[in-house]
Parts: structure tokens; C-alpha cells; sequence
């Protein structure tokens, strides 16, 4: 995620920087004098606080005026964070790494049993744009069949560029531009997969709705590694799996890595004959090579090109078919035996037989394993909720003697010796950057207190400080909630930087507290002069940061960021007012 993310610390501390060193201790104080024409003097706090500063002083009075009532705003506070956490428990709030952007385009991925003709491709591929032909979004659909279409970043990685097999296709869904469909594309997708539910397809069939991904892009949303001692105990726990994603219902285009084996011939020697004959194995072998595959017999340099045209002899597809017209071959029959003659036909020294082909095998990062994937769709659409339904269901079920699967989160298994599911995907990402981001957050924290501590000369007061920080999670979690919009990334990055705005405020607050007190103050009149005369600068920065924030709440994947921004500053803020001036009087600083 960093180098998506990147551009957001950099660019806020670089303006942090500019906006401090330059514009508010040099350009702000000259303007001051220039237009108000005051050079100096002094004032009494009282009369420079305003209606703001006694509105504060009459909430703040009442509730600081004992040590029980400041104790009871403190719980209060701390009641109201945790209601506010709850939310993430019972699910009202839902966590995403990142939510869906508002792309032009949707592709839908067809791959049928291996072994299907062109032909049976196409007719799904037709079907499927046939459902979709009255979308009100909808541009143009362009379908690819035993090709790869132009791929995309997602694409990329899930090496799209590699469909080349009669058996894969591709349609893909242009829409129309944002400004001018009402609904964003994920909402277009879930009609998309709605419409293919009745989609009459060969059995064995995967047909899946891709969206591009609004961050780094996985090869499926909710993956699961199924790791084992052998492949058959492998494959029997896969496809448990399988039908676990199959039961919950918002789990949506399930696929797996076992496969259907193809048909295939088998041509086999028939040695008797063939010596009988007196036909050279060499003979036979180049034979069969070239009525199957062809021969190329030279190039042709007309034209333009800078390639030049294979000339090459080989049976049309048609021809290729296996019929007693293609056992009639003649091949060469150098023999001495009186009855062979000069040539003789290819089935009188071949054995035929049909046959299943082996299943794939799949490895990942050097060790055999099978996949099971799947998408979100529907009530959730988050990996972790699939990942806790998948866990619930696959410990109720029966496994036998080798025993239900071990629930890994991260990294391979070292032993396997019994099964192993390892959950990867977006899990995958949406695990390590909100660990990352979650270090991150500790040595910011961290940072501020050494800096505290070093300005103040305590090591007691910048927890003081630091207190407010969680506050910002009562207007941060429930207005995710008002949105309808999962706590993301971006959320968790406006929580981290809200961390800095937050301590700011404290900071001026218990450096004005100092003041008054060396001034000689009482500790109660120490608060409410701090409160008042501070309230009203730390209400605009507050209210100016809130409105530069506001013109994101409508962008797909920044909303969470704009969330957290807007309705966490005012949260905190307002408790922050009241907390700092609380803990002061219960613990008599």
C-alpha cells in the first residue's frame, strides 16, 4: 500500500512545514500589523474571549466544579468510545482494506471444462452478453474467445495475458462515464453477477465478475491455501472447502485448482506389428509428428513486414479429428517381410485409446498446494466475515482420521504433515497494511510523547496529552456507520494523522493551564480561563480543517479518510474541551 498512500504524508508534511515556519510565523504577523495597525500591547484574557468563551465557561463550570463530577465526565467519555468500538463487534461497521472504486468497466471471465471447443466457448460468452444487452449503463461489450484480452493491473496479476486456451473467454463490459450513470460500478456489477445467475453453462463451468481492484490487486478476494502430506489428501480437503464457499451466501463466483481432466488419446506402439512390418520406430515417429503438427517447409519474404511468412504443410483443423481416415495414413515400410509391401497404414502398427489426463498441479512459493477462491458479494463484503463463516463451518465438519485442517493467517506451514488452510488474498494485504499502519501509529504516538516530554519536562503530563487521542473514535466509528461505508485504510490513516491534530489542542490547552498557574491562579479558575480563551482558536482550526476534508466524503476511496477527518475533529474536539480540564481536576495537576 505504500505507494499509493505515500503521497498523503508526504504532501501534508511538507505543507505542515511551509505553512509553519513561513506563512504562520512570518506572513500571518506582518499581515496583522500591516492591516490592523497595532504593533504591540496587552490584554486581560477575560475580555478577549467572547461569546464563544462564555458559552465554555457555562457548559465547562458545572461539570469540572468537583473532583466527582470531573471523574464522572471521564467515565462518560470512556463509556462512550467503547459503545463506540462495539459497533466494529457486532458488525454495524464493517472493516475493508479498501472499498470499490467507480471504475468504466466490468469483465466477465468465463473458463469452461478443459477440453471445450472454441465454439462452446462462444455460445456462453453470447449467451452471457445477451442478459447484459439492456444494462442502462451500458457502452458497448467486446468478447474474446481462445485469446487474451488486453489486460489491465489486475489482469496482470492474475495472468490474464496468458488466456490463450479454447476453452477461455472473455467479455468485456465498457460502461459509461461516471458523470453520466447515477450508479457507481460496483452497484452495476452486482446486477452483472444477478443477471449470469440462470446463465446456462456446460457442467464444470466458472464463470466470475471482475472488477478492477481500487488498490494492489490479488489473484482472488478471499483465497484459501490448502496445503498437505499428498495430493489426494490435499484434494479431498479442497474440495470440503469447496462446498463450505459454496453454502454461505455471500460468497459468490467460487472456484477451485482441481479441475476436470480432459479426454485424451493415447497412441501406443504396437511392437509385434511394427517389426513385423519392418517399419523403423524413427519412421513412425516423424510420421505421427507430421500429421499432427505439421511441417514447415520454408518462409516467404513478400511484402512489407518485418516477418516473414512461415510456409508450413499440415491437415486443416477438421482434418485433425480422430477417424479411421487418419488411422489410413500410410507410412513407410522398408522391410524385407515378402507380405508388406512398400508402405503400410498407420493404425495396422499404433494402438488407440482414450483416456483421462492427469489432474494440474499447482505450487506456491516451491510447495504443492491446491486454491480455493472466491468473491464477496451481499451482506459482507470484506474477506475477514467470509474467512470467520469459512473457519465456523469447516471446524463443524467431520474430517476423519486426518483430522480438521490447522487455520493459518500468515506464511506457509512449516509442518505438513496434517492440513493446513492458509488464508491469503486480499486478507493477505488487508493484514500486513494494517499492521504496518498499526506500528506506525505506535511510533507516532511514541514520537510525540519524547517531544512532549521534552518541551514540558514530564513524564507524567504528556499522558495527560495523549489522553484525547481514542476520542476520536466516537465521531469516526458511527459516522461510518451513517455512511455506509467500511472502515478502510483510508479511515485507519485519518485516525493515525488525527492523532497529531488532537494533541495539538491539548497541548494548547495545558501550556495556558501552566501559565495561569505560575501566574499564580487558582487550578479551577486555571481550567476554565484555558478553556475559554482557547476554545475559540481551537473550534476554527478544527472547523477549517473539517471543511478542506468535506470535498472527499463523495470519492469512493478516500471517503474514509474524509470520515474520519470531518467527524472524528469534532468529536474529539468537543471532548477534548472538557477531557483535558477533567483530568486535571481529578488528579489536582
Amino acid at each position: 500500500m505504500g505507494p499509493y498512500m505515500s503521497p498523503i504524508p508526504a504532501n501534508a508534511s511538507a505543507a505542515m512545514l511551509i505553512s509553519f515556519f513561513f506563512v504562520a510565523v512570518m506572513v500571518t504577523p506582518w499581515l496583522v500589523v500591516k492591516f490592523s495597525g497595532e504593533t504591540g500591547g496587552s490584554h486581560d484574557n477575560h475580555d478577549h474571549e467572547g461569546a464563544m468563551g462564555r458559552l465554555y465557561r457555562r457548559i465547562a463550570a458545572p461539570l469540572l466544579r468537583t473532583k466527582r463530577r470531573a471523574q464522572m465526565v471521564l467515565l462518560g467519555s470512556a463509556a462512550i468510545t467503547i459503545a463506540a468500538c462495539f459497533l466494529f463487534a457486532t458488525k454495524t461497521v464493517t472493516v475493508k482494506l479498501l472499498p470499490f472504486d467507480n471504475k468504466s468497466e466490468v469483465q466477465v471471465v468465463a473458463d469452461l471444462p478443459d477440453g471445450a471447443s472454441l465454439e462452446a466457448t462462444e455460445r456462453v460468452l453470447m449467451a452471457a452478453a445477451a442478459k447484459l444487452g439492456d444494462l442502462d449503463e451500458l457502452t458497448h461489450i467486446q468478447a474474446y474467445v481462445g485469446t487474451a484480452a488486453p489486460f489491465n493491473f489486475n489482469g496482470l496479476v492474475r495472468h490474464y495475458y496468458l488466456r490463450g486456451k479454447p476453452w477461455e473467454g472473455d467479455l468485456q463490459i465498457n460502461l459509461k462515464p461516471k458523470h453520466e450513470r447515477d450508479r457507481q460500478s460496483h452497484a452495476v456489477a452486482l446486477e452483472i453477477r444477478e443477471r449470469l445467475k440462470g446463465l446456462h453453462v456446460p457442467e464444470g463451468t466458472s464463470v466470475k465478475v471482475v472488477e478492477v481492484p481500487p488498490g494492489p490487486p490479488v489473484l482472488s478476494t478471499l483465497l484459501a491455501e490448502i496445503y498437505g502430506p499428498d495430493t489426494e489428501t490435499r484434494r479431498a480437503a479442497a474440495a470440503k472447502v469447496r462446498q463450505v464457499f459454496d453454502g454461505i451466501d455471500f460468497v459468490v463466483d467460487t472456484d477451485d485448482t482441481l479441475g476436470a481432466p480432459a479426454e485424451r488419446l493415447r497412441f501406443e506402439v504396437d511392437q509385434e506389428n511394427l517389426e513385423f512390418h519392418g517399419v523403423h520406430e524413427e519412421v513412425l515417429y516423424n510420421t505421427i509428428n507430421v500429421l499432427l503438427g505439421g511441417v514447415s517447409v520454408g518462409y516467404s519474404q513478400r511484402g512489407g513486414g518485418v516477418d516473414p511468412i512461415e510456409i508450413a504443410i499440415r491437415l486443416p483443423k477438421e482434418g485433425l479429428s480422430f477417424s479411421e481416415r487418419l488411422l489410413a495414413t500410410p507410412v513407410p515400410a522398408p522391410g524385407e517381410a515378402a507380405d508388406t509391401g512398400a508402405v503400410v497404414e498407420l493404425g495396422d502398427v499404433i494402438r488407440v485409446r482414450r483416456e483421462k489426463a492427469s489432474h494440474p498441479l499447482f505450487r506456491h512459493n516451491g510447495r504443492f498446494a491446491e486454491l480455493v477462491t472466491g468473491e464477496l458479494a451481499g451482506r459482507f463484503e470484506a474477506p475477514i466475515y467470509g474467512m470467520f463463516a469459512v473457519n465456523d463451518a469447516v471446524a463443524a465438519m467431520e474430517w476423519g482420521e486426518v483430522g480438521p485442517p490447522v487455520i493459518a493467517y500468515h506464511g506457509q506451514p512449516d509442518d505438513e504433515r496434517g492440513i493446513t488452510l492458509l488464508w491469503d488474498g486480499e486478507w493477505e494485504i488487508t493484514y500486513v497494511t494494517f499492521r504496518d499502519m498499526s506500528f506506525a501509529f505506535a511510533f507516532a504516538v511514541l514520537a510525540i510523547y519524547l517531544l512532549v516530554v521534552g518541551q514540558f519536562g514530564s513524564f507524567k503530563l504528556p499522558l495527560v496529552i495523549l489522553t484525547p487521542v481514542p476520542l476520536t473514535l466516537i465521531g469516526i466509528v458511527p459516522s461510518h456507520w451513517l455512511f455506509g461505508a467500511p472502515f478502510s485504510a483510508t479511515s485507519m490513516i485519518g485516525f493515525i494523522a488525527l492523532a497529531g491534530i488532537i494533541v495539538r489542542n491539548s497541548i494548547l490547552l495545558v501550556d495556558f493551564i501552566r501559565q495561569r498557574q505560575a501566574e499564580g491562579a487558582e487550578i479551577c479558575d486555571a481550567i476554565l480561563d484555558a478553556g475559554a480563551t482557547r476554545f475559540r482558536p481551537i473550534f476554527l482550526t478544527a472547523v477549517a480543517a473539517m471543511v478542506g476534508a468535506a470535498f472527499i466524503l463523495t470519492d469512493p476511496i478516500f471517503q474514509g479518510l474524509a470520515i474520519s477527518m470531518v467527524f472524528g475533529l469534532a468529536s474529539s474536539t468537543a471532548f477534548t474541551l472538557l477531557v483535558i480540564p477533567a483530568i486535571y481536576v481529578w488528579l489536582r495537576a
